[in-house]
């Protein structure tokens, strides 16, 4: 490996990190970061001195997010059902997005809070709060003045601040806390499952029209618990197996079927010794990044037909 192909190498999880916090997609995210180090690779092979490579590769990787998400939020807007981040599994020496930063500037639940911000509120929060660049060299990138970007941030601040959980839990309380609530889930234990939730807790589900989802995420404990402990439920969908996983920095699971193809992921935010958000990606497009994927909606009319093919027979 040559010195400009190890520092490219180097340089990846940067371009990576600052593209999938910007996009909430890892296709988008991988398409980004591989122009901006075939850039930064033509920049070296034209005899460009690069005085630092990793302000080059956060200036175009930046850059190009901002423009990726511009034309990403139009299609976005013709988005079937909720449309949630694409997941990623943060375990593993393996992990593209294994960064020393913040494991909160990962999780779904702000991915989604940064959904709200413009595009350059987004970038400036980002390269400011996770990535660690002072003002002046920020402004270089977005290219708008010092002040300008002071009041961005600001603003993105302020705004992401309303939206997290004021009370913070333990990373140890919130792997019991998901282990309880898949132990629940997967007996459909309603009351086990109502004393894990806040009140307020929200379920949202992201088929994308490809796979069985929420069409609008549903709010309060009794509500969730009930839809979570009636059938079809996951754990009790024929051959399918529950994996629990770290999701995006926080606690979460994989459910698997029979052939070990993965059928979604579930994410939960966790806050004050309780699980204040569910979040269930289910479209397959979403998934594929993970592994082989497999047909929910088939598993989901098969066990639709058995029961009531059983009531019938009752």
């Amino acid at each position: 490996m040559t010195e400009h192909d190890q520092l490219l190498e180097d340089l990846r999880p940067t371009s990576f990190g600052i593209a999938y916090r910007m996009l909430g997609s890892v296709a988008e995210a991988e398409d980004v970061a591989q122009e901006a180090l075939l850039r930064v690779h033509q920049a070296l092979e034209d005899g460009q001195r690069i005085e630092s490579p990793r302000a080059f590769v956060a200036t175009i990787t930046t850059r190009l997010a901002i423009n990726e998400l511009r034309s990403a939020r139009v299609r976005r807007e013709h988005y079937v059902g909720e449309w949630l981040p694409e997941p990623i599994v943060t375990e593993g020496d393996d992990d593209p997005a294994k960064l020393a930063e913040t494991a909160d500037s990962l999780s779904l639940a702000m991915l989604v809070l940064l959904e709200s911000l413009s595009p350059e509120q987004r970038a400036v929060l980002l390269l400011h709060d996770v990535f660690d660049y002072g003002y002046t060299e920020i402004s270089k990138i977005v290219g708008k003045s010092e002040d300008n970007v002071r009041q961005l941030a600001s603003r993105a601040r302020r705004h992401v601040d309303q939206g997290r959980p004021r009370f913070q839990t333990t990373r140890e309380q919130q792997q019991e806390l998901a282990v309880r609530f898949f132990e629940a889930t997967e007996k459909g234990d309603l009351a086990g499952l109502e004393a894990l939730l806040a009140h307020d807790v929200t379920l949202t589900g992201d088929g994308g029209g490809k796979a069985p989802a929420l069409a609008q995420t549903l709010q309060g404990r009794a509500r969730v618990a009930e839809l979570i402990a009636s059938p079809p439920r996951f754990g009790a969908l024929p051959g399918v197996s529950y994996r629990a996983v770290e999701v995006n920095g926080g606690p979460g699971g994989l459910y698997l079927d029979a052939e070990g193809r993965l059928l979604a992921v579930i994410a939960l935010e966790v806050a004050g010794g309780q699980i204040t958000g569910i979040r269930a990606i289910n479209n397959p497009d979403k998934l594929a990044h993970l592994g082989p994927v497999g047909d929910l909606q088939a598993l989901v009319a098969a066990a639709q037909s058995l029961a009531r093919a059983a009531s019938t027979r009752g």
